[in-house]
């Protein structure tokens, strides 16, 4: 199920979770906004960082289990029409401890809140479809890549999005994001080799993009399966 605006056109909020303008996070946040757009997507960019959103939690914006129908602070209430307005959300994203860094997590808690996207028999953020795009710095080879997966899938599928009503949810894990390849040895050993350079380095995250492209294609054919 989507809805469109005035112009026929649907929205796609990006959500994009990094302290610099000048990540490789950011980057693919803009190559995914240009995806978007050329597929038709009016693009509502959320870079919460440059917004100056706080992820703490703070008292105006803590749960009270006896009011679902409480008035958030008017930042919060302000997201939340974001995430009401939007068809789809995308969130891109660098991987910290394999999870999302305290930046998104504090979004979602403090936005994803008791009575609006759970605690009705009737989600509010039903039919809605989410991407995960993290930026890992493990290389694709390292043991370590599969593991993020299952942990973000039940983290963020699971735990955040189906639980919140939304009708698809997939996460995109784009290794290799760091210059000096990292991997783990069979000992628990972090190897940091020698910095990417030239040729290889172009070549290296020209292959990451790729990889962002084809996530965003992917999802975007799932989204235009009739319901």
């Amino acid at each position: 199920m989507t809805h469109a605006d005035a112009n026929g056109s649907r929205t796609a909020l990006v959500v994009v979770a990094h302290h610099r303008t000048d990540s490789l996070t950011a980057h693919i946040a803009r190559r995914t906004t240009r995806q978007l757009e050329a597929a038709g997507y009016r693009i509502d960019l959320l870079d919460l960082h440059a917004e100056g959103f706080d992820p703490r939690m703070t008292v105006a914006d803590q749960p009270d289990w006896n009011d679902r129908e409480k008035v958030y602070s008017p930042e919060v209430e302000d997201h939340m029409r974001r995430i009401l307005n939007a068809d789809i959300v995308v969130a891109a994203f660098p991987i910290y401890w394999a999870a999302p860094p305290a930046l998104l997590k504090g979004w979602i808690d403090r936005v994803w809140n008791y009575g609006f996207a759970y605690g009705r028999s009737k989600p509010r953020l039903a039919g809605k479809r989410m991407l995960w795009l993290g930026l890992a710095g493990a290389a694709e080879d390292d043991a370590i890549i599969a593991f993020i997966q299952t942990a973000l899938e039940g983290q963020l599928n699971m735990g955040i999005a189906y639980y919140c009503g939304f009708s698809h949810s997939q996460v995109g894990i784009l290794p290799d994001a760091e210059e000096r390849p990292q991997r783990l040895d069979a000992e628990g050993k972090l190897h940091i080799g020698e910095a990417v350079m030239g040729a290889e380095r172009e070549a290296q995250y020209t292959a990451l993009e790729r990889r962002a492209a084809d996530l965003v294609e992917e999802f975007l054919t799932v989204d235009r399966v009739p319901a």
